[in-house]
Formats: C-alpha cells, structure tokens, sequence
C-alpha cells in the first residue's frame, strides 16, 4: 500500500511529475461520470489543468482495503474552484469518495474515481 500512500502524498502536494512517476505508461483514469484519460502524458496535462482549476484540492484517506493488485480508498475529497485564481469561500466543496487503484509493476496502472462532485461543481459554475 506504500504506493497508494506516495500517490496521495503527491495529489495532495499537486506534484504532477511524482504522481506520473508513480503510473504506468498506459496509466487509464476514469472520473465519477465515466470518462477517461488514457496514458501518462495525458494524465500529466489533465493533472496540470485540474490543479489550476481546483488549487486547493486535498484527499484525506480514512480507510485502505486491498485485494490482490486492487486497493480502495475511501475518504473525503474537497476543493474550491477557481478558474480565476480567487477562490471565493462559496465555491468551496468537500464530499465523501471513494478511490480505486490497480497497481501493475509497483506503479498505478488504473485510478478509478467515485466522488459526486460533478453536481457540486456545475452548480459552483451556474451550468
């Protein structure tokens, strides 16, 4: 699970570069509504974006379950939105998540999301 914990580490640090050291070349992504980002230059550029869109964003793990190669995280995930750099106090959300790690050759083969954030966001938004 040492893995798991380096790849928090980094998400929570916003380091881009140790969290792609930290994936398969063919690392697969796929967000709460199912769409994926497919190998790790992509999730190198996804990550950048999302860190700016979101400069506060933080996981707090609270329990770790392993399966074989596949590990749960379950936690909390909150963030403010700021695609202007203010981050205004109502654009902050936390939500309870979940996370699922595939792990192949002591790297992050796939990280699956399960947070419903996407409602909370558009609503921040005024989508």
């Amino acid at each position: 699970m040492e893995i798991i914990q380096q790849f928090l580490a980094c998400l929570n640090a916003h380091d881009v570069d140790g969290l792609c050291a930290l994936m398969t070349n063919d690392h697969t992504f796929v967000d709460s509504i199912g769409s994926t980002i497919h190998g790790r230059g992509e999730m190198h550029r996804a990550w950048t974006g999302y860190f700016r869109l979101f400069p506060d964003y933080k996981i707090v793990s609270e329990d770790l379950l392993q399966t074989g190669n596949t590990i749960a995280v379950f936690g909390r995930a909150s963030a403010t939105y700021s695609p202007s750099g203010h981050m205004y106090k109502d654009h902050h959300w936390e939500v309870p998540a979940a996370w699922k790690a595939v792990i192949k050759d002591n790297l992050i083969a796939e990280w699956h999301v399960y947070a419903d954030n996407y409602k909370t966001v558009r609503m921040i938004k005024g989508v």
